[in-house]
């Protein structure tokens, strides 16, 4: 059964699961049906869903004192592997229609290089400013970790606050403690206006 994780909480993710160094982090949303709120922008987008709100999930590895050591050590839509080939990013999915994982990223936790102590799953809103889109469009956003070899889902954070207003979340992250890997559900929203953004107040 995976964890259920509440804003804040902190788990064990390799300790409780020897042998775990691959995993598949999934990010998942929904675009909220016009009437609930959808508006004048559900209607300028057309009819029966709500607005087409392109979401991209992000892995930003950082070096100690949680700084990036280099614009390469960000998996993105543009940059679908790390140099490393410890991150694999599943590539850009435009909508959020659909069930389960809207993108999803492996991970191989056993070839991170040993200077990246923090991988921080960030998921924003593509060309928010000009489409005059946030948050408050999407909803059912959740991370979550799946052991692949067997695909059993370890640990499940829905993001449940009310991020209306606000262009960036900031899901969660897994981060070193010692020898083993941790996971913080974090949960936070931010008004940054872009990827590149999010970067430079890591840099």
């Amino acid at each position: 059964m995976a964890i259920n994780l509440q804003k804040g909480q902190r788990v064990d993710l390799t300790k409780g699961n020897p042998g775990l160094s691959k995993i598949l982090v999934g990010l998942g949303w929904d675009p909220v049906q016009s009437g609930k709120g959808g508006g004048l922008l559900g209607g300028l987008f057309g009819g029966g869903g709500g607005a087409n709100v392109d979401c991209d999930a992000s892995v930003i590895m950082l070096g100690a004192n949680d700084k990036l050591q280099s614009n390469k050590d960000v998996v993105y839509f543009g940059n679908l592997k790390s140099n490393d080939g410890s991150i694999q990013h599943s590539g850009d999915n435009l909508t959020g229609d659909g069930d389960g994982d809207d993108e999803q990223i492996m991970i191989d936790l056993s070839k991170v290089p040993s200077t990246i102590q923090k991988l921080v799953f960030v998921v924003n809103i593509y060309d928010c400013v000009k489409r005059k889109q946030h948050f408050g469009m999407i909803q059912n956003a959740f991370i979550r970790i799946v052991n692949p070899s067997n695909n059993q889902e370890l640990l499940h954070y829905n993001l449940s606050d009310n991020y209306s207003g606000l262009t960036c979340l900031v899901t969660g992250e897994i981060y070193r403690h010692g020898n083993d890997w941790k996971f913080a559900a974090i949960g936070s929203g931010t008004n940054a206006a872009s990827l590149s953004e999010v970067v430079r107040s890591f840099s």
